[in-house]
């Protein structure tokens, strides 16, 4: 006979966690690799803006996309859950018939004996698993935040030099 117990024992449970958290770690590490990618991407990759500044300064100025704010995005593994549900179903029934006729008058005596026996045995599990994730964007490093806020505001440094003061405008007399 199966025994309900050891049947719940029997799921692997740790085996489950454990490749869970493998599959996790694994796709963090990818998420990871691909902002750095993503970051490298930015850096390299340029665009060419108009020069700020006065018509003698007239002409092109190349720009990476870093430099203009565009970040690359990063997520985070916030929860996981691991949810099973089991259930085992076992009946056992067990039937027995017995008819008996007689004939009995003066003389022979007949008699005939109908016995039935059946035993019904029934087994049935169901089972399924959930497996659920919550992945959240969450902020660049630190490094790479503080390196990037320089690289902006040195940018924004370089642009403020090449402008030209906005000249004054005078103050009508009544």
């Amino acid at each position: 006979m199966v025994n309900v117990g050891q049947e719940l024992l029997n799921v692997p449970f740790g085996d489950m966690i454990l490749q869970m958290s493998m599959a996790i770690a694994e796709g963090q590490s990818k998420l990871d690799r691909n902002a750095v990618e993503i970051a490298k991407f930015l850096a390299e990759e340029k665009i060419e803006l108009p020069k700020i500044g006065g018509p003698e300064e007239a002409g092109i100025e190349e720009f990476p996309l870093i430099a203009l704010g565009f970040y690359p995005s990063f997520y985070q593994f916030q929860e996981s859950i691991i949810e099973v549900k089991m259930a085992i179903t076992m009946a056992t029934s067990t039937e027995f018939k017995l008819g008996v006729k007689a004939k009995a008058g003066w003389g022979p005596f007949s008699a005939s004996v109908n016995a039935s026996y059946s035993r019904k045995y029934d087994y049935k599990v169901e089972g399924s698993s959930l497996l659920r994730t919550k992945l959240v964007p969450v902020p660049p490093p630190a490094g790479l935040e503080k390196y990037l806020e320089a690289l902006i505001k040195a940018k924004s440094a370089a642009f403020t030099e090449k402008i030209p003061p906005a000249p004054e405008t005078p103050t009508p007399t009544p």
